[in-house]
């Protein structure tokens, strides 16, 4: 039981931090007639009042703060900092904006809203991320495939690491899984496994704050195998560019309730792209085998560890490997010289029988069992699952599980 609880007192305790008399109004109007709640408001600016806030023994704590100020911002890292893994933290904020969705990335925040809030939201929005007093929050594995070119096989490789990491506690005890299709333009995740896309983006898009675990569990495509799968339906025709909110809500969400996620990514670099990569536990860059792909697979390593010094390091899966004796193509041994370090693995080729999983919307141990493509990705994804993840020591972020640097 956590300090400064009374013994036998099951109430949830609710801190809110906050400056803004309304606020303030209407969190003790919310909160304050349920003899459940055990409400306890501190008035004042969170630079002024974040380092005494009282968070021990609370179920949740609510800031109310300026995003614009760095001054505030600097408390807030400070809060995150003592707080640690416990109590989730929510943050409420007048300015949400790509800059302000990366910072608070970086520290333990469990969920946001954004001004104007309504009660019904502020609620759902604690009972969301309110566990049992004591309880231990589960991490997420967040499993990212970025192409290097176009048509390099991302898509198959997610769909069949998500199938392995499904199935790596044996068939009565099955981790649960999410397999998220973040290519809104030409997705084929949905197509792979002959399932109806149900991620509605036009009914998210202006309030992400709506999406919630009953929404998101409407908008879930669910397979035969027990995998869930978030997949909107194509829209070849359209280019679009969708709020960070968006993604990052769609995220935090999935996060917090799977526990191995696998994300299929768009070969465009987006807004949020920088958000999911620096989110991932591990990030696998998928090339072909001829020189200009790995050249581009190459360059996109070197601009990932430019960019997003705290994210994960890259990885180069090499697909539809073929080694022939008295070949002129590329050796194993060339890939490997020219990647260096960020090496991963080679993927054999076996395009007759990708080809019929496709056509057949299965996965490929469903038409051959112990494939080579299997075997192969086994020994890259599995292996691994017995050494500590590489941002296991991290604090837990904005979406959900996601694991990255805390703020300095």
């Amino acid at each position: 039981m956590h300090s400064g609880r009374n013994k036998g007192d099951t109430r949830t305790r609710v801190v809110i931090l906050t400056a803004d008399p309304a606020f303030d109004a209407s969190a003790r109007e919310t909160f304050g007639a349920s003899a459940a709640i055990d409400l306890a408001v501190v008035s004042g600016s969170l630079a002024v009042a974040g380092d005494t806030l009282p968070v021990d023994g609370a179920t949740v704590v609510v800031v109310d703060f300026d995003a614009a100020s760095a001054e505030e911002m600097a408390a807030l890292a400070r809060l995150m900092t003592r707080v640690g893994t416990w109590p989730p933290v929510i943050a409420v904020t007048q300015k949400f904006d790509q800059d302000v969705a990366r910072t608070l990335l970086q520290m333990h925040i469990a969920d946001f809203l954004v001004k104007p809030v309504a009660p019904v939201d502020l609620v759902r929005a604690c009972a969301r991320v309110a566990t049992a007093p004591g309880g231990e929050t589960t991490d997420s594995q967040i499993y990212t495939f970025l192409p290097a070119v176009g048509g390099a096989g991302v898509t198959t490789l997610a769909v069949q690491t998500a199938m392995l990491l499904l199935n790596s506690g044996g068939p009565r005890a099955k981790p649960s899984t999410c397999l998220v299709d973040l290519d809104f333009q030409h997705g084929a995740v949905a197509d792979y496994l002959d399932l109806e896309p149900r991620l509605n983006l036009a009914e998210i898009e202006p309030r992400p704050d709506r999406l919630d675990r009953q929404l998101l569990e409407v908008m879930l495509s669910h397979h035969a195998s027990g995998l869930a799968v978030v997949a909107a339906p194509n829209r070849p025709a359209e280019m679009r560019s969708f709020d960070p909110d968006v993604v990052t809500r769609l995220l935090d969400l999935v996060s917090s309730h799977f526990e191995y996620v696998v994300i299929d990514m768009p070969r465009t670099w987006f807004s949020w792209t920088d958000s999911v990569l620096l989110g991932s536990n591990k990030l696998f860059i998928v090339s072909e085998t001829t020189v200009p792909a790995l050249r581009h697979a190459k360059q996109l390593v070197a601009a990932v560890k430019e960019r997003l010094a705290d994210g994960p390091q890259a990885q180069i899966i090499v697909n539809r490997f073929e080694q022939r004796m008295f070949s002129a193509g590329l050796r194993r041994s060339d890939i490997e010289s020219a990647l260096g370090q960020a090496f991963a693995a080679a993927i054999p080729n076996d395009y007759a029988l990708v080809r019929e999983a496709i056509d057949r919307g299965v996965p490929l141990d469903d038409v051959k069992p112990g494939n080579k493509i299997t075997a192969q990705l086994k020994k890259l994804v599995l292996d691994d699952l017995a050494r500590p993840p590489a941002n296991a020591n991290k604090p837990l972020p904005l979406m959900g599980r996601l694991k990255l640097s805390a703020a300095r």
